[in-house]
């Protein structure tokens, strides 16, 4: 059950990364990228943008696939009752009229004027 809560949490982290890498990306190619106009860089326009749609693809995968992995984590039951589900569907067919075993009784409708 532990294992599922540190899924679940990265799961989080990797969506609120998520929205914040595609935030600061701009759809016409500008974002983040757009603010650094100096030629000289190391990171220069292009690369930023390069990273940025990287890091949207990584991201991306990285999620669906630990959405993948929670499915096998998932706890799958916990007992907090003492009954079984074989116990509960025997006090539901205790508790239910018996379904009558004949036919219906043919009723005769009074002639029509």
């Amino acid at each position: 059950m532990g294992l599922y809560y540190v899924i679940l949490a990265l799961i989080l982290v990797a969506c609120a990364l998520m929205v914040i890498v595609v935030l600061v990306q701009n759809s016409k190619g500008g974002g983040l990228a757009s603010n650094l106009q100096n030629q000289n860089q190391y990171m220069g326009v292009r690369k930023t943008a390069d990273f940025l749609e990287k890091s949207t693809w990584t991201l991306a995968i990285g999620l669906c696939i630990l959405s993948l992995v929670s499915v096998l984590v998932i706890p799958k039951h916990t007992d907090m009752f003492d009954t079984t589900d074989t116990e509960l569907r025997q006090n539901i067919e205790a508790t239910t009229p018996a379904q009558p075993t004949s036919s219906p009784v043919d009723y005769e409708l009074p002639p029509t004027e």
